[in-house]
């Protein structure tokens, strides 16, 4: 069960890579021909396009987010600077110093600044001066400042006084002190708090770096694909119109083909039937003649009937066949005609083995007796003449009867069409059929073919 679960999935995944491959491929082609139908003007304007909204879109969602955040984190600062701390007995004023004296007697207590006088300014001498009037309490007293002065009741012990201000100086030391160390607490928490700040900061992600670069990708692809697919078209396009052409010629040639043996189908039984009947007639008055015809009826079915297939297989075969079926033709025409039929057959020996087309010799011999010579009373001479002319064959039929188109039996031209058109399928423009007239009466008509020896075996000269 495994095993065959394995080969149904594996089968089912051959299946689908087969569908999307052929999807693909099928994508390209269209998308291909597509591109090889718009002009170059047009594949470059879409092209530019197409990188402008690259360069767009590559800022945009969903290919760029922007994420707007708090971020905290410490940073150095410098701490502020700490005030001084208050001197109960010494302040400034215009930069220069205050002292403030505080003295305890039975009087009270009293603290009294002291006013800034000449000692600093003369010396050791001013400062000693100073000093004993503090001492006798004749301090020289500044009225610009404040001073304070506690009395006292006359009957206070001045030893709890003194008791008593040592307990509340104690006091105010510890609370100045408490303060002090209130103060550094909240100094270190604010600097604390100064080197620690919180900030707005935005993040971008960028997923759409690569949408530039792809489209330049993509326009260069599509132009190598413009180009080589285009030639690749154009090929296919010139093989399918050769491939018709070839296949029309070889059913005109297969039409034309018919025709002559349709046409051959039709002369041989009337000629084999009359020559059968002037045999039968000739035995009863003319035995040797009758005997005569009756050789050269059996040479010319020996010569016809077995290359007839070879003839319509190839198109082609060689001259000295062709004579092989004439001689006996005209022999039998000339028993029929007697002396009013006179034949002359000039072909040199060696033009025998050239390419020559079956049935058009005796087609035009038919002609020239049919429509020249029986017409005429004295009846006349036939010529078969071979030659190379210009490095082609050419072979004519003349005859001194009526001439062309004058003979009250003249033909439709259907034979010399037909002629025409096999030329043409299995030569082109190479060959040709001419008619003139001939001198001092009749016509000729000559066929010119390009020349080619044929090698065979068992030729009939």
């Amino acid at each position: 069960m495994n095993a065959a679960s394995t080969n149904n999935k594996a089968t089912g995944l051959y299946e689908r890579w087969q569908v999307f491959s052929t999807a693909v491929v099928q994508g390209f082609h269209v998308y291909a021909n597509w591109l090889v139908g718009i002009s170059w003007r047009r594949f470059v304007m879409l092209s530019i396009a197409l990188i402008i909204a690259a360069n767009i879109l590559e800022d945009l969602p969903p290919f760029t987010w922007r994420i707007n955040e708090q971020v905290l984190f410490d940073e150095p600062v410098s701490p502020p600077e700490q005030p001084a701390s208050p001197a109960p007995k010494s302040q400034k004023q215009n930069g220069k110093p205050i002292h403030y004296e505080i003295s305890i007697d039975e009087k009270g207590v009293r603290i009294m600044p002291r006013k800034p006088s000449s000692a600093s300014q003369a010396g050791s001498a001013a400062s000693a001066a100073a000093s004993a009037a503090s001492a006798t309490g004749e301090t020289e007293v500044d009225p610009d400042l404040p001073s304070i002065v506690v009395g006292l009741p006359k009957d206070a012990d001045t030893d709890k006084i003194r008791a008593a201000i040592e307990e509340a100086k104690q006091s105010i030391e510890e609370s100045i002190k408490n303060a002090q160390e209130a103060d550094e607490q909240a100094a270190k928490e604010a600097i604390s708090e100064a080197t620690r700040s919180t900030h707005k900061r935005t993040r971008v992600i960028s997923l759409g770096d690569f949408l530039p670069n792809l489209a330049v990708l993509l326009v260069l692809a599509s132009a190598i694909i413009k180009i080589t697919y285009k030639g690749r078209i154009q090929a296919e396009v010139k093989a399918a119109q050769a491939t018709e052409t070839a296949e029309a010629e070889s059913l005109k040639r297969q039409v034309v083909e018919a025709r002559m043996a349709a046409m051959q189908a039709q002369v041989e039984p009337h000629f084999l039937f009359n020559t059968l009947a002037s045999i039968d007639h000739l035995i009863e008055t003319d035995p040797p003649r009758a005997s005569q015809m009756q050789k050269n009826l059996i040479a010319l079915l020996r010569a016809s009937m077995p290359t007839m297939r070879e003839a319509n297989a190839s198109g082609v075969r060689d001259l000295g066949r062709e004579l092989a079926v004439i001689k006996p033709y005209l022999e039998i025409l000339k028993v029929r005609m007697e002396e009013r039929l006179l034949t002359e057959i000039d072909v040199p020996e060696g033009l025998h083995s050239a390419e020559f087309p079956p049935m058009m010799i005796q087609s035009l011999v038919e002609n020239a007796i049919k429509h020249g010579l029986e017409p005429k009373a004295e009846g006349g001479t036939l010529k078969v003449k071979a030659e190379i002319l210009h490095g082609k064959l050419a072979v004519s039929v003349a005859d001194t009867g009526l001439g062309f188109g004058r003979a009250a039996t003249s033909g439709t031209g259907v034979g010399l069409a037909n002629i025409r058109e096999r030329l043409s399928l299995l030569y082109g423009a190479k060959a040709s059929v001419t008619v003139a007239e001939n001198i001092p009466s009749g016509c000729v008509v000559t066929i010119t073919v390009p020349y080619r020896s044929r090698v065979h075996e068992g030729a009939q000269a």
